[in-house]
């Protein structure tokens, strides 16, 4: 790509509008099963489901199964079948466990033709998800259900399919952790990583230690709006609550039933400050701690030198351990700041005892420590890729979140591994652009984002694919603030992970991925899910051409749709311009558009994007140093004619950490210039820092230049405009400077990490 003339972006709006599929929209196409089984042949004619249907299942082990196809059935709007040992000749459904006619774990065969329907699993799981199947192939009719013949054979592409929840920031009610697993089930995940513990409340019961449940799993207070914001913001409403341990057996009894295992977290040695708050003897400061209101990394974790931290722990975890049947434990490791070991007496003691040459080495042996503990026990831990620094733990699994590194890196190891990274598999990141969506944490990872990740790379840097277990989506709840919230936050994007889990790849095709969740639209609605379509909404792309003029593409996944748009600021109707070419713009300009079916009639949201022509727009630019990778979308970035927002995700600052600024525009030729304008994040709560100084210069030569202005302070929380008006200036090169702030000062949040120094859009008039 030459980022001199040409720069990208494609926003996915949502809609909350019914979509369809033109003609078929009241009918659900064959096969249109999410995720896509490994072969599908249709055959014959369909079985009708009615109240004479009967359930065989050959021993009463899978009566329990037949329950809850029975259970399945009646939510579709259906009756309940009779259960019997023996089967009738015609008009049953078979369900049964073969491994020897199915070979792979977890694997199934479903066969349906109009005599009867026969699910063969390899096992439990195989079985259970045979019928999930049936449940996405079944039309409810009058008095009966329709299935299409068909044969199917099916298995995983890997083993461990996971979504986690935390309920430490938001804690969901026990009917909406069944929903969840419910969901689960009927996208063939097969594990709920449960985070139960972290600094704004502990949820589980512990009977040994009875304070966690009265001051643990209680905050005083919960931030209100975004962390980025300041001053914080806050409700002033307790908040918090736990789950009993009647409950979460009969939560683990619930998953097992539908064949998700359940793996809690306990955090450790990080994300402790409700813990602390209750036991603040198992910190190294002795308190008092707090358990937290607002949300991010703490510098109190629990002592590294204090034999009672791991008497705590391990006491803890035996409970744990008599609730959760799981093989894994996840223990955490993340985001464990090292200053309070630094100054901790007992910290260093314990680390001169060991010999251990730093503060990661310190981590490691408590990770060890405790992995010793639980593998005595049988069980066997997982952590976040942090675990790596200062060694790793000898039989711990990686779940590698901040990027794919750190997997690749304990592959290397021969450890176990889950996917995890956070720019394709977190679910609290936005999923749309549109400015009119839920807050959320701020990234943006749209559906077909997700569904375009794949965890084995290209043969020339191929790992070994036997460590890698497989692949998990994160929910994390700081910003979701009701049931309805999180589920629309988490799907469709995990359905998007479930076919990745489970497809092998050349059968994935992200087309007909969207046929297929359209047609799923009545089923998501029966669980309770609410249907977003941000994947059929309007995307562009913009193409800066000679004569500083650019030009628009608009886009739509929407089968049948029409899009309608104006430029003149006004709002697009039934009869407004229809695209059919690429739109020219030679002035600043608002785009305005909109999707509409056969019937003029409007479907969905307003796309919106302005775009503000100036001198620089497609003009060369070059950077002195390279900028960081989250926020490096090329330096054509700055004069692109598109402006950032205050979400910093839309790919349009750039960043630098650490590093300063340096970026000369080259104008083409010399050039009368009347203003010069700007924009710099400044957002300490997410380490961006303005620059301690700004200037702007300006040269005829590129080689001689002259300061035009500087600025040394930027009062703004947020985005700070810098408007620069000039008397005539004569200039072919502009050139911007940004002093970073270097390294954050102490007190502040991310103390002692390197600041983000992010701009964006230089306009030059």
């Amino acid at each position: 790509m030459h980022y001199k003339r040409i720069y990208r972006i494609a926003i996915t709006l949502i809609s909350w509008m019914p979509m369809t599929t033109g003609a078929q929209a009241s009918k659900k196409p064959f096969a249109a099963l999410i995720p896509m089984p490994v072969h599908i042949e249709q055959s014959g004619a369909p079985f009708y489901i009615t109240a004479a249907t009967k359930i065989v299942a050959a021993n009463k082990g899978l009566h329990s199964i037949a329950g809850l196809l029975n259970g399945y059935l009646a939510m579709a709007g259906g009756k309940q079948l009779p259960v019997i040992t023996a089967g009738p000749k015609e008009n049953y459904i078979l369900i049964e466990i073969d491994s020897s006619v199915i070979s792979q774990s977890e694997g199934y065969r479903l066969r349906i033709d109009k005599g009867a329907i026969q699910c063969t699993g390899r096992d439990a799981a195989g079985l259970m998800y045979g019928l999930q199947t049936l449940r996405q192939l079944w039309v409810a009719g009058k008095n009966k259900f329709s299935v299409p013949g068909c044969m199917i054979n099916d298995h995983p592409r890997f083993n461990y399919r996971g979504m986690s929840l935390d309920v430490s920031r938001h804690l969901f009610p026990v009917s909406f952790i069944k929903k969840y697993i419910d969901l689960l089930s009927l996208y063939k995940f097969n594990t709920f990583h449960w985070h139960l513990t972290d600094d704004q409340g502990w949820r589980i019961e512990i009977k040994q230690y009875p304070k966690l449940q009265s001051i643990a799993a209680w905050r005083d207070e919960t931030l209100i709006g975004h962390k980025k914001e300041s001053p914080h913001r806050f409700d002033g409403k307790r908040y918090g609550g736990y789950y009993t341990q009647q409950e979460i057996k009969e939560i683990v009894q619930y998953a097992g039933d539908r064949q998700i295992t359940i793996i809690p977290e306990i955090e450790m040695p990080g994300h402790a400050l409700a813990a602390l708050a209750a036991y603040p003897r198992l910190g190294c400061t002795g308190g008092p701690y707090k358990t937290a209101t607002f949300w991010g990394v703490f510098d109190d974790v629990y002592c590294a030198g204090n034999d009672s931290t791991f008497t705590f722990l391990q006491n803890v975890l035996d409970e744990v351990l008599a609730l959760f049947p799981s093989r894994y434990i996840h223990i955490g490791g993340d985001e464990c700041p090292k200053n309070r070991w630094k100054a901790c007496a007992r910290c260093q003691q314990r680390k001169q005892l060991l010999q251990l040459p730093d503060e990661h080495a310190l981590q490691s042996y408590f990770i060890q420590r405790i992995e010793k503990y639980l593998n005595s026990k049988g069980r066997q831990i997982i952590g976040w890729d942090e675990i790596l620094e200062g060694g790793l733990a000898p039989n711990a699994t990686v779940m590698s979140w901040r990027g794919e590194e750190g997997g690749k890196a304990a592959i290397a190891q021969h450890h176990r591994v889950i996917m995890t990274p956070e720019a394709y598999c977190y679910f609290d990141y936005y999923q749309s652009l549109y400015p009119e969506e839920p807050l959320a944490a701020g990234g943006y990872t749209p559906l077909q984002k997700v569904y375009s990740y794949e965890p084995l790379p290209a043969p020339a840097d191929s790992v070994n694919e036997q460590f890698l277990a497989g692949v998990e989506g994160q929910a994390w709840s700081e910003y979701f603030t009701s049931d309805a919230k999180a589920l629309y936050m988490i799907f469709p994007r995990a359905l998007a992970l479930a076919e990745l889990a489970w497809t092998p790849p050349g059968k994935r095709n992200y087309k007909n991925f969207l046929q297929r969740l359209r047609a799923q639209k009545t089923l998501l609605q029966q669980a309770g899910v609410p249907y977003a379509a941000t994947f059929d909404e309007i995307v562009f792309q913009s193409v800066h051409s000679a004569g500083n003029t650019v030009q628009v593409s608009l886009q739509s996944a929407l089968p049948q749709s029409i899009i309608r748009y104006t430029i003149d600021n006004s709002e697009p109707g039934s009869e407004s311009a229809v695209y059919s070419k690429p739109i020219v713009l030679s002035k600043t300009a608002t785009v305005k558009a909109a999707l509409f079916d056969e019937q003029k009639q409007r479907v969905g949201r307003l796309f919106k994007q302005s775009f503000r022509l100036h001198k620089a727009v497609g003009a060369p630019v070059v950077l002195q140093n390279k900028a960081v990778d989250r926020f490096n979308p090329g330096p054509a970035v700055l004069v692109n004619g598109l402006t950032g927002s205050s979400r910093y995700n839309d790919s349009q600052w750039l960043g630098f950490s650490g590093n300063d600024l340096q970026a000369v525009i080259d104008l083409g030729q010399q050039q009368t210039v009347h203003r010069l304008a700007l924009q710099v994040l400044n957002y300490h709560w997410q380490r961006m820092w303005a620059p301690v100084c700004l200037q702007l210069l300006a040269s005829k030569d590129g080689h001689l230049y002259t300061e035009l202005y500087r600025q040394d302070a930027f009062p703004v929380n947020g985005i700070n405009k810098v408007e620069v008006p000039l008397q005539a200036v004569q200039a072919r090169y502009i050139k911007v400077i940004g002093i970073n702030k270097g390294v954050i000062p102490g007190g502040e949040y991310g103390a002692g990490g390197n600041a983000l120094l992010l701009i964006d859009e230089i306009v030059v008039e």
